[in-house]
C-alpha cells in the first residue's frame, strides 16, 4: 500500500513539473509576443507623429497660398471675403411651433389654505 503511494506521489510530483515547465514557456511567450506588440505600437506611434508633422508641413497657409496662386488658371481659387458668405437675415429658419401645456399643475396659494 505504501510503495502505491510513494508512486502516486511521484507521478503527481512529475505531473505539476510537466505542467510548470509548459506554464513556464506558455509565459515566455505570452511575454514575447507582449514585447513584439509594444515595439510595434511605438513604432506606429512614431510613424503618426511624422505623418502629424508632414501634414502641418504641407498644410501652412504660405504654401497653400502660393499653391492656389500657381494654379489659379486651372483651378480659379479666391481668397475667402466675407462679402461671399450670406446674410443671417437671408437664413429661412423654420417656424415654431408654440410649446403645448401638458399635465398643468395649479400653483395658486388658494389650495394651500385649506
Amino acid at each position: 500500500m505504501r510503495s502505491v503511494l510513494y508512486v502516486l506521489s511521484f507521478m503527481t510530483v512529475i505531473a505539476l513539473a510537466f505542467w510548470a515547465y509548459r506554464e513556464n514557456y506558455m509565459t515566455q511567450d505570452a511575454l514575447n509576443r507582449t514585447d513584439d506588440l509594444r515595439r510595434q505600437i511605438a513604432q506606429q506611434q512614431q510613424r503618426l507623429s511624422v505623418l502629424h508633422a508632414e501634414w502641418a508641413y504641407l498644410n501652412r497657409p504660405d504654401r497653400l497660398r502660393e499653391l492656389a496662386d500657381l494654379n489659379f488658371e486651372r483651378l480659379g481659387l479666391l481668397p475667402l471675403r466675407p462679402g461671399q458668405f450670406g446674410r443671417i437675415d437671408q437664413i429661412a429658419y423654420p417656424p415654431r411651433e408654440p410649446l403645448r401645456i401638458t399635465n398643468p399643475v395649479d400653483v395658486s396659494s388658494a389650495g394651500a389654505d385649506e
